[in-house]
């Protein structure tokens, strides 16, 4: 049996074969389906961001795993398989959250997580007899997980170890799509299957990102694994919540076990903001202040990430919050617009008021990439747009990276300080790369072949 794995891009503009380059990392959802699957099934991978998917290339099932933004563009590769005869397997974040839209454009869903599915599908697939919908209820062991990186060789990736060690959150923002694909909950993998893992790879990498959606999401676990990091001696950054910059413990833990940087969400200076996300535990213990101050003292440096949109930002807003990013001295930042994912209660509560402008924006072909398909209540959609490009631009203007630069805990290591500016350049790069870029393949024709 052969399989073909595909990544999908966002989209491509009209006539336009390239592909945005900045920030390609390894796709570590193919290599753990391609890890799953049996030994006896070929299995083919193909990175539709920087090379060209040969349709025709002879395979018995294809497997795509969508997210919302790449949705437009798996459903125009799915054709063009259904055209040849050929059966789609469908999965990922998407396909959970809108199995039913899924369902139009693949032989077969999987709903939820794939490692204790896939192996029934693949057999399923063997005999001809694909289900319309693999679902389970129960979450599945991350025991042994294996990923099958072997598919990646030949592919420029930035070389950068994505590793995963726990995969959920208890958290329950409203405008998070983690929270209800794993319904506020956290399954981690064995210490010691994440450090063979790493070993496995070490010599090829010089920063190992963990991909965890929040991996100080259960502290207890947390430490217990950092305690277990330290003698592998490496160089990682990963997401956390904020609430882990007020424990002494863990801070000392993070440093020893190798940690250069965490991505916080902080995502409002206004405490009625964060109530409404249902993040008010961001105000805990002192605040932001007081937890930029812990971090500082352990010099962990801080990716900030904030959203705009909610109803009491307003233009003034922006400015506020790019000085705070720059007083704190803040490796990155990143100031994105609220976007409504499909399934989440900020969606549900956009569409409940009328104030969402496209109900399924990610399939409209008016919708563009940084375009906001909602409207907010203290600004309209394109003040909204243009403010966050605008706050881009002045934390990554030339003046902020310098002062940003010569920070002492940016340049507290050698490494993290030599490629800051590498970092900050290609942030800057990418202010207004991405505005306006389509989702879907613009040069693409021809109906979407839904299937039976």
């Amino acid at each position: 049996m052969r399989l073909t794995v595909i990544h999908p891009c966002i989209g491509r503009r009209a006539g336009d074969r390239s592909y945005i380059r900045t920030w390609q990392m390894e796709p570590l959802p193919a290599a753990t389906i391609a890890g799953l699957t049996p030994k006896d099934v070929e299995v083919r991978f193909y990175d539709d961001r920087m090379e060209r998917i040969p349709f025709d290339e002879p395979t018995d099932l294809v497997a795509i795993s969508v997210e919302t933004y790449t949705a437009k563009r798996s459903y125009q590769i799915a054709s063009e398989y259904r055209r040849r005869k050929t059966p789609v397997v469908m999965g990922g974040f998407h396909a959970t959250l809108l199995p039913d839209e899924v369902a139009k454009h693949a032989e077969a869903v999987v709903v939820g997580e794939a490692e204790n599915q896939w192996q029934q599908v693949i057999d399923d697939a063997r005999s001809g007899r694909l289900k319309k919908l693999y679902q389970t209820e129960v979450r599945p062991s991350l025991a042994k997980i294996k990923p099958d990186r072997s598919i990646f060789r030949g592919k420029r990736y930035l070389p950068v170890g994505l590793v995963e060690a726990g995969r959920g959150c208890h958290f329950q923002c409203e405008f998070c799509a983690v929270q209800t694909v794993f319904g506020a909950t956290q399954t981690r993998r064995p210490v010691d299957d994440i450090l063979a893992e790493i070993q496995a790879v070490k010599n090829d990498r010089k920063l190992f990102f963990f991909v965890d959606d929040n991996i100080t999401s259960n502290l207890g676990q947390a430490k217990e694994f950092f305690r277990a990091l330290i003698k592998a001696k490496i160089r990682w950054v990963s997401q956390a919540s904020i609430n882990a910059a007020h424990d002494e413990e863990f801070l000392d833990l993070l440093v020893r076990s190798g940690c250069m940087g965490v991505l916080i969400g902080f995502e409002s200076l206004n405490p009625e903001n964060l109530k409404d996300m249902n993040k008010s535990f961001n105000l805990m213990r002192g605040g932001f202040s007081k937890a930029l101050q812990n971090l500082r003292r352990h010099r962990v440096r801080v990716y900030g990430t904030f959203i705009f949109g909610y109803d009491r930002d307003t233009p003034e807003t922006f400015q506020e919050t790019v000085r705070f990013a720059q007083s704190n001295r803040m490796y990155i930042a990143a100031f994105n617009h609220l976007t409504p994912f499909p399934g989440t209660p900020l969606y549900q509560r956009l569409q409940a008021t009328g104030r969402l402008l496209h109900n399924a924006w990610w399939l409209d072909d008016r919708y563009r990439y940084n375009h906001i398909p909602f409207a907010p209540a203290a600004m309209t959609p394109g003040d909204l747009q243009r403010c966050c490009l605008e706050a881009r631009r002045e934390f990554y203007s030339w003046p902020s990276i310098i002062r940003r630069g010569f920070d002492r805990v940016n340049r507290a290591d050698n490494f993290m300080w030599r490629n800051f500016y590498l970092i900050n350049a290609m942030h800057r790069g990418d202010v207004s790369m991405r505005d306006g870029y389509p989702l879907g393949d613009e040069s693409w024709s021809g109906p979407l072949l839904q299937a039976n």
